[in-house]
């Protein structure tokens, strides 16, 4: 506490945001002056009701099976290893994303960011240390103050809106050079590991790749950058989105996951041979992700918009099938170096919360080398030809797999997987009362 004290008045700051994520990645918490946050803090003073992780994306609380009524606080404790500048705000302000605990010190096991440090654990138990490496696709988008109408792309710096597909276009994301200036600078004053931007094949679509590194440091990140990225667009008037998929007519934005596994011990790259050739337990890997992501749908398409996605007109995957340098698959394995070999989730949208597309990301994985299993053949052809391996269409189809998943009820813990199906059942309902402008357009006067 001495050091963050420290930190935050040798910045001269006045105010600290304490943040936790919810179920859909929202960031909730409480705003504090400064001299208060110490206090607090200091004297496990920082609390929020239970119900927090009860809530829907929409605002609402859901009556649940594992949250007591009476909703007890939880004791918010900040990781000062996440304690950051607010690059955005005029008044030097913090940020600190906190870990929430029980008041007898047990960790809230709702908290997806707890989830995650459960999966690190189960590693950890084995010598094991996964390394991951988000690519997080999003959109901008002109402002949209009616939710009837359509998205549009924005009016970039040559006045017109793109139209166009312009996949790694290099004028077309200089269209928006205001925008991605201050992303990348908000980012470095955060310690934001982004590394590459490109246009990808959407109008106004781009990608951030991070650099890999720490599991949980990476889902911290994500969980950051989204709020920084939403802050810089409306700087210069515009959204940006991480709706998997935002436009009728565009591709949609993924979260892709590359993840690998080193020894604890030696450092060494678990999935590859000094001589190159894949392990068994690179193959394991595999296969538990072959396996269980399909019953952990839910965990990484956990909207409604999410299914619009996984459609092969537009190039994203609609199965489990895997090969080498692949895009057309759900696991593609890059050609890499034997240090650097490693598998490239493309299944979770950047809908995701971040913790809890690592967590089933990995954990999927972990399964596959807890019960050695072995993956099909490699695919060296289109993976949308296959009618084998479809994941769910809909999110009450994934519902129904994640409820229906003993093993991952036990890895990831009974009353979060619970409790995460209240709160998606809850927003599925809210959704089903909506009725949408396709209905109006061609029911109306014609059934």
């Amino acid at each position: 506490m001495a050091e963050m004290a420290e930190w935050l008045r040798s910045r001269r700051v006045t105010e600290v945001e304490c943040l936790v994520a919810d179920m859909s990645g929202v960031a909730r918490g409480k705003i504090l002056p400064t001299e208060k946050f110490l206090i607090s803090a200091g004297e496990s003073g920082l609390r929020l009701p239970d119900s927090v992780f009860a809530q829907t994306v929409t605002g609402d609380f859901v009556d649940s099976e594992v949250i007591d009524y009476t909703e007890p606080d939880l004791i918010l404790h900040p990781d000062p290893a996440t304690l950051r500048l607010v690059p955005w705000y005029d008044e030097p302000t913090a940020q600190v994303i906190c870990d929430a605990r029980h008041r007898a010190g047990e960790p809230c096991v709702m908290a997806p960011r707890e989830v995650l440090r459960r999966v690190l654990a189960l590693y950890a138990e084995r010598g094991w240390k996964p390394v991951v490496a988000p690519e997080l696709e999003f959109y901008l988008c002109k402002r949209n103050l009616d939710p009837d109408y359509p998205l549009e792309a924005p009016v970039g710096k040559s006045g017109r809106a793109e139209t166009g597909r312009q996949s790694y276009g290099i004028d077309a994301v200089n269209e928006f050079d205001p925008v991605f200036e201050d992303m990348y600078d908000w980012c470095e004053a955060q310690g934001l590991d982004v590394d590459t931007l490109i246009h990808e094949g959407g109008a106004a679509q781009v990608e951030i790749n991070f650099d890999h590194g720490d599991a949980l440091s990476l889902a911290d990140q994500v969980f950051i950058f989204k709020r920084t990225v939403r802050q810089a667009a409306l700087k210069h008037g515009i959204y940006a989105t991480f709706m998997a998929k935002p436009h009728q007519s565009e591709p949609g934005s993924a979260m892709h996951i590359h993840q690998s596994v080193v020894s604890v011990d030696t450092g060494e790259n678990l999935f590859s041979d000094p001589d190159g050739r894949d392990t068994p337990l690179f193959l394991s890997h595999i296969a538990g992700l072959q396996k269980y992501l399909h019953e952990a749908m839910a965990l990484i398409g956990p909207n409604v918009n999410s299914y619009r996605r996984l459609v092969k007109d537009f190039a994203a995957p609609i199965n489990t099938h895997w090969g080498l340098e692949n895009r057309t698959v759900g696991l593609r394995v890059p050609a890499s170096r034997p240090h650097a070999r490693r598998i490239e989730n493309r299944i979770p949208g950047a809908d995701a919360n971040s913790y809890l597309a690592i967590a089933t990301s990995l954990i999927c994985g972990w399964l596959g080398m807890e019960e050695g299993l072995e993956p099909t053949a490699p695919l060296q052809k289109s993976a949308y030809v296959m009618k084998s391996q479809r994941l769910p269409r809909h999110l009450l189809d994934a519902l129904y797999n994640l409820r229906r998943s003993s093993a991952l009820r036990e890895a990831l813990g009974d009353d979060f997987v619970t409790m995460f199906l209240e709160v998606k059942a809850a927003e599925h309902d809210a959704y089903q009362q909506v009725i949408s402008a396709w209905e109006r357009e061609h029911l109306l006067l014609n059934v």
